[in-house]
């Protein structure tokens, strides 16, 4: 029997789908199966980065019909799915021109300052300079603008898959869900949301190494990416109440906080009417493209921005509520991956816009939370639905006489997306109520992604008397073969301490 501390899960004997499909290839791992890491210039981190690259490439490919000048005003870059806003940003925000991100204007009076955070800001600048470096007229400085940023995605794409590895503790191999996800092939490059998935992504793998500190510079960092991965301070401060570990919050937030304003300082002093467009847009735009208040609109009639925002704001904070009485009334701390995927999925949920890229938030936090390739690729297909529905139903009115989906139809698309986000989210909650369900905790593994929370004792819940558990893999999965009888019994032996 493998030793269940140190071998990594192998996912013809965990996944069912894995185990399925091992048929065609030999069938799945057998029991007495001996790992050597070192035999092979190939280990799970190499195989992993190579998908990743191979994904992302027919990604590239993909968008192959938009690169002859589909970009430039015709509607096939909807019909083919080749959309990217890169193209278009490049000369709409003013980097053909040479502006400096925040403090020039963009000659654009609807949009007079680039209405992005300062790091992607930066990332954009610097590869509208390489552009207008290599570029022969400015067509050609467009295709050399998005290609270039399609290599930082690519890296950045690479960062995520390594980081979800390296994070999953003995299941390095979930990260094949991300590094083969068709999601990450369709979005990858429709704007720059993979820098700051993959700065959080890092930002993940150093809290699960137990560098607070490291982890909370990286989370200040990703927010000046993009604001979503200021969320993940919830689930940590809730986790951390119940573990005690207040201190280690504290350290984390300040350093989040140092981090954010040393990158936003700068430019919010120098430029301070460029800086904060990227907050007063966000705040001031009505229901969007993907959201569920996009069908109430244009059904029921327009509403104003103050109300919208008061109904976003409110079932945000409905859920957030929801989310921290699950942290700490569930009777086994939640594992601090599934935390971050309800938080990031309820903003996504209730925010006024939904862009096909931001699903590359939820996709490392998916894989995390719930890794499963069946429950994946049913959330990534309602995805996909909604990748080319977005682009048929903007066609559908960008072109004269077009043949787009009708508003009705847009509407059962966005109603897909949402419910493949419900679905994943139903399948987390009742793995945080009921762990016995939990793939990650089957092969005795308490919160690989938890660093201070792993195996730690709880010392708060909100129910009197609770008794906290560690885990009791070995009742929940007699058969299971990561789990040994050694294991059952220190981690039983260790629980009962506790609740003494």
């Amino acid at each position: 029997m493998p030793n269940p501390s140190s071998e990594p899960v192998l996912p013809s004997l965990d996944d069912p789908v894995v185990r399925t499909g091992s048929e065609v290839a030999g069938g799945p791992a057998g029991k007495r199966i001996r790992f050597a890491p070192n035999s092979s210039w190939w280990n799970a981190t190499r195989v992993l980065i190579l998908l990743a690259c191979l994904t992302f490439a027919l990604g590239l490919v993909q968008k192959k019909p938009c690169y002859d000048g589909a970009w430039f005003g015709e509607s096939s870059q909807y019909t083919r799915g080749c959309y990217s806003d890169m193209p278009h940003l490049y000369q709409g925000r003013g980097f053909a021109d040479g502006a400096v991100p925040y403090f020039d204007g963009t000659g654009d009076p609807g949009m007079p300052y680039l209405e992005y955070p300062v790091i992607t800001g930066g990332v954009m600048y610097f590869a509208g300079v390489l552009a207008r470096e290599f570029g022969t007229d400015l067509n050609d400085e467009k295709l050399w603008f998005v290609m270039i940023n399609a290599l930082i995605m690519m890296a950045c794409a690479v960062v995520v898959v390594v980081a979800v590895a390296r994070t999953s503790g003995r299941r390095p191999w979930d990260a094949a869900m991300v590094a083969a996800a068709p999601v990450l092939a369709l979005n990858g490059i429709i704007n720059w949301d993979l820098v700051a998935v993959a700065i959080t992504a890092v930002a993940m793998m150093a809290w699960a190494r137990r560098n607070v500190v490291l982890a909370g510079v990286l989370i200040g960092l990703a927010t000046a990416a993009k604001l979503y991965p200021v969320l993940l301070l919830g689930p940590l401060f809730l986790l951390c109440l119940r573990s005690g570990r207040l201190a280690d919050f504290a350290k984390a937030a300040g350093a989040a906080a140092a981090a954010w304003f040393a990158v936003n300082l700068p430019v919010m002093i120098g430029a301070w009417t460029g800086w904060k467009l990227f907050y007063t847009f966000s705040q001031d735009r009505g229901a969007d493209f993907g959201s569920m208040w996009l069908i109430f609109q244009q059904r029921s009639g327009a509403m104003d921005i103050e109300t919208l925002n008061s109904w976003v704001s409110g079932l945000l904070l409905v859920m957030a509520a929801g989310i921290a009485a699950l942290a700490l009334c569930a009777r086994r701390r939640p594992r601090f991956a599934q935390l971050a995927f309800l938080i990031v999925a309820a903003f996504l949920f209730t925010n006024k816009v939904y862009s096909p890229q931001y699903v590359l938030w939820l996709l490392p936090l998916v894989v995390l939370a719930r890794p499963r390739w069946r429950d994946v690729l049913i959330w990534q297909a309602c995805e996909v639905v909604y990748f080319f529905g977005v682009w048929m139903y903007i066609e559908s009115y960008a072109t004269e006489g077009s043949k787009g989906l009708s508003q009705n139809a847009y509407h059962v698309v966005i109603l897909i997306h949402l419910l493949g986000i419900l679905y994943i989210t139903a399948l987390v909650v009742r793995d945080i109520l009921m762990p016995e369900h939990d793939p990650v905790r089957r092969d005795g593994s308490d919160d690989p992604s938890g660093g201070v929370f792993d195996n730690a004792p709880d010392v708060f819940t909100l129910i009197p008397g609770q008794r906290a558990e560690l885990r009791y893999e070995r009742d929940y999965y007699p058969d299971n073969p990561y789990v040994s009888d050694a294991d059952g019994e220190s981690a039983a032996s260790a629980a009962g301490t506790i609740h003494k």
